[in-house]
């Protein structure tokens, strides 16, 4: 790899940023000491950087195989983290490219990264060393790193890898490797505060039945896309698990609640009034239907739309807020461009669009959805 700092090398790097890949890896490497695949490896690594994590856009920066970037935290994601955590000693049982760890370890004063993929890991370090971060560097198993220490950290972070790719749909913990749950009793053992972070598409209710010593939840979307639920894991014995439901780079405030409040709050219905409320997914994914109409004093349209309303406005709320009127079917045909949401309706944006004959884009919106009376469409005011 350290033939790829070549300045000459760099530069043909820099220069093909913009070139088509697959007709750079048809050509042959101008480099006798590195191959085309190398470069072009390079060249994915400065793409994805660009809109991930910036901060690796320096010189002598060098970049994985396009697998470990993919799996890697975004830097927003990263830095959102590294707010939360603080102390002397961080380790990271499973560091791969290390943009988390190197956020989340800038509160701390001793720090080990753990990775067995050995190219990996000499990738990193060479990276660290450009960004002034100091770390120590072990190239092991995770299993075998637990059998052989005998220090005790602040902090504990992991990001497991799926061991099954086909499973798409159910996360589980034992599909991760490593295997929380074998793993848990040791790492708690060796820290007061362990923080996983798992898929997105993870189960809550399910996480919460099987892994005990949760004392905190955040489902973080970054610009209402949700990229990953992080898992706190406490020695201290509570009974309340706190959940936080975080839209980043939006200017939505931090939704905050106790696990199983949803299952005691209660929702009011009505038709819809002045203002549509539309929740953020971080929300969505959290499950709270009948807790965020409840706290801030909302009506809900249908037990399945997900939609609330209420005649003045309610400031922030965690989501959109549109001022709309109903209307019927015959007075959208054909009108000019909007910005089409469905929820609990039959008909997909696209069928709606073709059945309409309306175009997408523009300011104004449409809302094609259910009341407790039954289909509804609104539009914006």
């Amino acid at each position: 790899m350290v033939k790829l700092l070549n300045k000459e090398i760099q530069n043909y790097i820099n220069a093909n940023l913009k070139t088509d890949l697959h007709s750079l890896l048809l050509k042959k490497s101008p480099f006798p000491e590195v191959s085309m695949h190398e470069i072009v490896q390079q060249i994915k690594g400065k793409q994805v950087a660009e809109r991930k994590f910036p901060f690796l856009l320096k010189e002598g920066i060098l970049f994985p195989p396009q697998l470990n970037l993919e799996q890697s935290s975004s830097e927003k994601t990263a830095l959102y983290k590294s707010e939360i955590l603080k102390g002397k000693t961080f380790i990271d049982l499973t560091s791969g490219f290390g943009i988390d760890a190197f956020y989340l370890s800038q509160n701390f004063d001793n720090i080990t990264l753990i990775e067995q993929n050995k190219e990996l890991l000499e990738i990193v370090e060479n990276n660290w060393g450009i960004l002034n971060r100091k770390a120590k560097f072990i190239n092991l198993k995770l299993e075998d790193f637990l059998n052989e220490n005998q220090e005790h950290f602040d902090v504990i972070y992991l990001d497991p890898a799926r061991r099954d790719e086909q499973k798409n749909k159910v996360f589980l913990l034992e599909d991760l490797s490593p295997d929380i749950l074998e793993i848990q009793e040791k790492l708690c053992s060796i820290s007061d505060l362990v923080v996983i972070k798992l898929s997105p598409l993870i189960d809550l209710k399910y996480l919460v039945s099987v892994l005990p010593g949760i004392s905190r939840m955040d489902i973080i979307a970054l610009k209402n896309d949700v990229k990953e639920v992080v898992v706190f894991l406490s020695n201290e014995n509570t009974d309340k698990i706190i959940c936080n439901c975080v839209n980043l780079e939006s200017k939505e405030s931090v939704f905050s609640f106790t696990f199983g409040e949803e299952e005691t709050a209660q929702s009011e219905y009505s038709e819809p009034e002045r203002y549509i409320y539309i929740p953020n997914h971080s929300i969505l994914k959290a499950g709270v239907f009948n807790l965020i109409s409840q706290k801030f004093g909302l009506k809900k349209l249908h037990p399945n739309s997900h939609l609330y309303t209420s005649s003045e406005r309610i400031e922030n709320f965690p989501g959109r807020i549109l001022e709309m009127e109903s209307v019927d079917s015959k007075s959208i045909k054909k009108k000019g461009q909007f910005n089409i949401i469905t929820k609990n309706y039959p008909l997909k944006p696209e069928e709606i669009k073709k059945k309409y004959g309306l175009k997408d884009g523009g300011d104004q919106y449409l809302i094609f959805t259910q009341s407790k009376k039954g289909k509804i469409i609104l539009k914006s005011v």
